[in-house]
């Protein structure tokens, strides 16, 4: 009676367990329809990457996940009208993500500009967050032990000194190091319709600029991606295993409206236009807006004369400008919301704001060589050469970027 009992309760045990344990979900074809999002689009609506689920998704059955993302980071749920989070995406396909990696701005995108991000606990999911931004820029080995994979869905928006690029760079090298896949889902470029602006010279390489490319280089996040490891730029030259999933219904000049903010100081479409050119006067003592609710949508200064400078704005702290230059100071400028779309750097606003300044001795800063990539632009705009001299000045290494960039192209 005691043997029987007792191997009754052995039994009950085993049962008990078996039901208790998570069965890994394989996406073998005839289950994808189940578990994975169709994708319901029309045929000319650009669809981004991450939205491709059956392209990526069916590679992660039994992979522990690591997700370098921010708020950016949406696809539209199944009926094309709410955006969803990719983490709780990932997450409701039985995704088993293990962490979030999150750039400059955080994984919410409400960080300051070049403010210390710290690792926590995303409230929402309960996953641990790990910061690429300050000390710890690239993923360290002990960070990516417990991963298989690494996929990478940062909306960037085409400009070398937006930093979202550089992340990317450290990615792939740490990925590399570690023999560890690497999944871009690539996102549509909305500055993608022209190239321009002074090549990078090596000397000035930095976090808002690494590689010889010029401002705006013309290639969503995958071609660049592709362009990094084709080029061997990452250290030592190594490459790192990667697959760049297409968007669909997308060319280079598709024009694409981002759903969400890319950070806290691009707000819309016209200020992320603006960006390429507007960004030069964070290497001035000129004010682009920060603090405002225009943010790189206009400019000025105190120190711009109110004659010619008519518009005036005060900036105040707010979200992404906890202190902002000029806090609380009325400072004359132009309001830009309604110029039209940029096809080229716009140098004018940058000569005429050094020409009009009443002490140009103090006009541009250190930080503007790092931003132009050369020491050269300064001294053209000091020296008061015309525009199209500093244009022409660009063309020869312009050309070769483009030949570069061919190489890598997905996108007509």
């Amino acid at each position: 009676m005691f043997k029987n009992t007792y191997f009754f309760w052995v039994l009950i045990l085993i049962i008990s367990i078996g039901c208790k344990t998570k069965t890994p979900i394989t996406y073998t074809p005839q289950l994808i329809e189940n578990h994975i999002p169709k994708e319901t689009f029309k045929k000319s609506e650009i669809v981004v990457a991450a939205s491709r689920f059956s392209q990526y998704v069916p590679s992660l059955a039994q992979k522990r996940v690591g997700l370098i993302a921010n708020q950016g980071s949406v696809v539209y749920n199944s009926n094309n009208q709410k955006l969803v989070h990719l983490v709780d995406t990932l997450l409701s396909l039985k995704v088993n993500i293990v962490k979030v990696f999150s750039p400059e701005h955080g994984f919410r995108g409400t960080a300051d500009a070049g403010e210390l991000v710290q690792d926590e606990i995303d409230v929402q999911s309960g996953l641990k967050l790990v910061s690429l931004y300050g000390n710890n820029k690239k993923p360290k080995p002990e960070q990516l032990a417990d991963l298989d994979v690494l996929i990478f869905d940062l909306q960037d928006v085409g400009v070398r000194f937006y930093t979202y690029i550089s992340t990317l760079h450290y990615v792939m090298e740490a990925a590399a190091e570690q023999n560890i896949p690497l999944i871009v889902l690539d996102r549509p470029n909305p500055n993608s319709h022209y190239i321009d602006g002074p090549v990078l010279e090596s000397k000035f390489k930095s976090f808002v600029g690494m590689h010889p490319v010029p401002v705006v280089y013309g290639m969503s996040i995958g071609e660049y991606a592709q362009m990094i490891n084709g080029e061997k730029w990452l250290k030592n030259g190594i490459q790192c295993q990667l697959n760049v999933i297409k968007n669909l219904h997308y060319t280079h000049k598709s024009k694409y409206v981002l759903p969400v903010k890319p950070s806290p100081n691009l707000p819309n479409a016209k200020s992320i236009n603006l960006y390429p050119s507007l960004c030069f006067f964070e290497g001035t003592n000129i004010s682009c807006g920060r603090g405002t609710d225009k943010q790189f949508q206009l400019f000025g200064s105190p120190h711009l004369p109110e004659q010619i400078y008519v518009y005036q704005f005060t900036p105040q702290p707010n979200e992404g400008a906890k202190q902002p230059l000029f806090q609380g100071e009325i400072c004359n400028g132009i309001n830009l919301e309604m110029q039209p779309q940029l096809h080229q750097l716009n140098l004018k606003w940058l000569q005429d704001s050094y020409r009009n300044h009443p002490d140009q001795s103090t006009f541009f800063n250190d930080y503007f060589n790092t931003l132009a990539g050369n020491d050269l632009l300064k001294t053209q705009i000091t020296s008061g050469i015309s525009i199209d001299e500093i244009r022409n000045s660009w063309q020869p290494q312009l050309e070769i970027f483009k030949k570069m960039r061919s190489k890598y192209l997905l996108y007509p």
